[in-house]
């Protein structure tokens, strides 16, 4: 059966290839500081349910300082030269965008097809994990059929990967380290003080206000977490549960789509959420790291305000 660890491993695989491409890079000033932080990386992924607590606590330590004393570099990989890109996109157009449409096509044939799927009697994939499979497959059967139609260098894809990897830097981690942020918080027990501090200072004696406070709260919390998934928890066990649903008899379903929704309004306004914000201003190589975020302000203030007259009118309705 095709669990999660084999997503793992294949992750961890690739990242192990980043490393030793990286380490034979001369032309990178700091490349033992990027073979470094990607080894550990790739070690974390594929021997991190082995090794123990204590080893992956010192594993991530050893990124953090890694990243935070800036040592990492940019090599320049050895792959195809601008010129050929532009020939290339020339002559198969907007063709190439197949092979990066396969992975949602995959991912959702997958999601919908594969979850009770047998072969000789044995289950195919772990239903509990099938769309995560299922995105790896995806990206696995888009690369395989890149490389036949386009037969690039046999290392293009490592190179481009590393290539892209050493421009995003160490935030290609931060989205595993606040999701990890937030299962700590929940497992401290934050949602509850956050609930009694709401309560004990902010009027929440009507339905209106609970709604509110929770999508205001779920967008600065993942403002400030970086992550919608990690607030979620916090604000729904401070308010979402206790106020919307069982005080006030609202819909468990509704509270946390549209609560969800409220904290990606967060996350349009923070570096905290540096895949979404700063990685696309330094792979465009925009002159303001923020200018992202000062574009997006507006617009996330408009949905958020949408989104909590859209939970007001639908939560205690349905």
């Amino acid at each position: 059966m095709i669990t999660l660890e084999w997503v793992y491993a294949t992750s961890g695989l690739a990242f192990l290839g980043f490393s030793v491409l990286s380490l034979r890079d001369a032309s990178n000033g700091k490349r033992f500081g990027n073979a470094a932080f990607w080894g550990l990386l790739a070690l974390s992924f594929l021997l991190g349910s082995r090794i123990g607590d204590l080893a992956n606590g010192v594993l991530v330590l050893a990124l953090v300082l890694l990243g935070g004393f800036g040592a990492l570099g940019h090599g320049k990989p050895e792959t195809t030269s601008a010129d050929e890109r532009r020939e290339n996109a020339r002559s198969r157009g907007n063709w190439l965008f197949a092979p990066a449409l396969i992975i949602p096509a995959v991912a959702l044939s997958g999601t919908l097809f594969l979850k009770n799927a047998h072969v000789f009697g044995v289950t195919l994939v772990d239903a509990k994990q099938v769309t995560l499979i299922s995105l790896a497959l995806g990206a696995i059967i888009a690369l395989a059929t890149a490389i036949a139609w386009l037969r690039p260098l046999l290392l293009a894809p490592l190179q481009e990967g590393r290539r892209l990897v050493d421009t995003i830097g160490w935030a290609a981690i931060l989205p595993q380290l606040l999701a990890s942020l937030g299962a700590l918080f929940t497992l401290a027990g934050v949602g509850k003080a956050v609930g009694a501090v709401a309560t004990q200072y902010i009027p929440l004696d009507r339905p209106f206000e609970a709604v509110f406070v929770y999508c205001v709260g779920m967008a600065l919390f993942t403002a400030v977490m970086g992550n919608a998934f990690a607030a979620f928890p916090v604000m729904t066990a401070a308010i979402g549960l206790p106020l919307i649903v069982h005080k006030f008899g609202g819909s468990p379903a509704i509270m946390a789509a549209i609560g969800m929704l409220s904290g990606f309004c967060g996350t349009l306004t923070t570096p905290m959420a540096a895949n979404f914000n700063i990685v696309p201003a330094a792979l465009l190589e925009l002159p303001d790291r923020n200018g992202v975020i000062k574009v997006q302000i507006p617009t996330a203030l408009m949905m958020l305000a949408i989104n909590t007259a859209l939970m007001e009118a639908l939560v205690y309705r349905f």
